[in-house]
């Protein structure tokens, strides 16, 4: 046999040597276009009671459920902060934002309070993608400021959003700032964003006509609330710019061929959980997976470049999936009767209770028929024990009954009683409950499709999925 029988052996060889490296040059391509959501407080609990409403609601547009639970890549990941088993968003933020654990209240700094970390936005931005930042609250708040900002407490409000003009990135889109400034004599960070060439609008005339080449743009909500963040969206209107609209704008604005990557915040899911308000946090979780299927529009166009992934930055509430009212029953079907958020009550109830004609247990019992369904005359009927429990409530808060704090606190958490206990019976007879009014240690759930996403199946801590992104993204956080 001469030498030259090998040649057409090494020929397959070197062939089926490039077959089987076809697929690794594939799995190994750089994510383009990145998006990562994070639904604050958003547990497993949460997610599968907004996908079992949407199934069950009549008035849902869809109801297929929510887009990301249909993600082919699923995982879990831990959220405990460098100082406390029960993160804050501060530190949890800045695990996501920078890839490391910090202290409770600490935004984009290390344990010492005294180092900056760099975050993947930050870095992102440096090697020369687009970057966009939005959230439903405001855009000062901890988990948006951990990816632009650095500091040693998460309330210096006034020092985070004069961070936001300097981090140059492209797009912030959502909330507005809790505090512009502190001091008549300062400086308004609203003032310092135009110095450095921010476009700021606040309409939806001016938001519509954002367009594709406009640069540094910084898009608030038509509607805020005094916190800067925007309403519920159980409370929005077509006045209101949703979540998921900032995100398409975000997208139109920041598309380009070296790539670009978005953080979006759905932060009210948390605010809904503190209060124990069923109906407003699944309404919520809604809103962030309509946020995402902005998301997958893009990523239908460009499947091979682009990652999405999805997860939270902490539990809230010790959210329940079943309640003793309902032992092994639930009809999510019921969260539909609750017409606007805990806190909208709350205001209206404090408004009209403050007219002494209307200061009577009646007025207060028509109250939650009119916003919650629940009554003699309404969908919902009352226990003679739930009823109970609704007129004691009216009387705590009317001043007529003084429990002691502790009690109190327990109870209803420091929000009027007449909200808790009207949300609590509708949560119940839906078939749910929480357990706090504060944030858990459980972990949480993580989705992921496109680009690399098989990176994200597993058990891992919060601080590696920004680095699982860096990765693919070829950033590295050394540098």
């Amino acid at each position: 046999m001469t030498k030259t029988s090998f040649l057409p052996i090494r020929q397959i060889v070197v062939l089926l040597l490039l077959v089987f490296l076809i697929p690794f040059s594939i799995h190994a391509q750089e994510a383009k276009y990145v998006f990562f959501f994070i639904g604050d407080g958003m547990g497993l609990s949460h997610v599968t009671a907004a996908d079992a409403y949407l199934k069950a609601s009549k008035s849902a547009n869809d109801t297929s459920g929510l887009c990301f639970t249909k993600f082919p890549v699923a995982g879990f990941s831990t959220t405990y902060a460098g100082n406390r088993f029960i993160t804050g968003s501060a530190a949890a933020g800045t695990a996501l934002a920078c890839g490391q654990k910090t202290s409770i209240g600490t935004i984009g700094m290390d344990m010492t309070k005294m180092q900056a970390m760099p975050s993947l936005a930050e870095m992102a931005k440096k090697q020369g993608y687009k970057v966009g930042i939005i959230s439903s609250v405001s855009i000062d708040h901890a988990t948006p400021a951990s990816f632009y900002a650095h500091q040693p407490e998460r309330n210096n409000y006034y020092e985070i959003a004069c961070s936001l003009p300097a981090s140059n990135f492209d797009f912030f889109g959502g909330g507005s700032f809790k505090k512009h400034k502190l001091k008549d004599e300062q400086i308004s960070a609203y003032d310092l964003a135009r110095q450095q060439g921010y476009t700021i609008t606040n309409t939806r005339e001016d938001f519509d006509k954002l367009k594709k080449g406009d640069k540094k743009v910084f898009a608030s909500g038509s509607i805020t609330e005094g916190s800067g963040a925007l309403r519920y969206a159980i409370d929005q209107t077509d006045a209101d710019i949703p979540l998921e609209d900032f995100v398409a704008k975000a997208i139109e604005l920041l598309d380009n061929k070296k790539g670009f990557f978005i953080m979006c915040e759905e932060g009210k899911i948390d605010w809904a959980a503190h209060a124990n308000d069923g109906a407003t946090m699944v309404k919520n979780v809604v809103s962030l997976s309509e946020a995402v299927k902005k998301a997958l529009d893009f990523y239908e166009k460009h499947p091979d470049e682009t990652l999405i992934v999805i997860t939270a930055d902490h539990e809230t509430g010790g959210f329940a999936l079943g309640s003793a009212t309902m032992k092994y029953d639930s009809d999510f079907a019921l969260l539909d009767h609750q017409d606007i958020s805990a806190q909208a009550f709350t205001s209206i109830a404090d408004s009209l209770f403050a007219i002494p004609a209307n200061l009577n247990v009646g007025y207060a019992m028509q109250l939650v028929e009119d916003y919650f369904g629940m009554g003699d005359d309404a969908a919902i009927q009352l226990s003679p024990y739930e009823k109970s429990q609704l007129e004691e409530a009216f009387f705590v808060m009317a001043g007529k009954i003084s429990p002691d704090n502790e009690a109190a606190y327990i109870d209803y958490g420091g929000d009027n009683p007449l909200t808790v206990t009207a949300t609590e019976i509708l949560n119940n007879k839906a078939g749910i409950a929480w357990t706090t009014w504060s944030h858990t240690g459980v972990p949480v759930p993580v989705y992921a499709i496109g680009a690399g996403a098989e990176s994200f199946k597993g058990f891992y801590d919060n601080t590696d999925i920004p680095k699982k992104i860096a990765r693919l993204m070829n950033i590295d956080f050394n540098e």
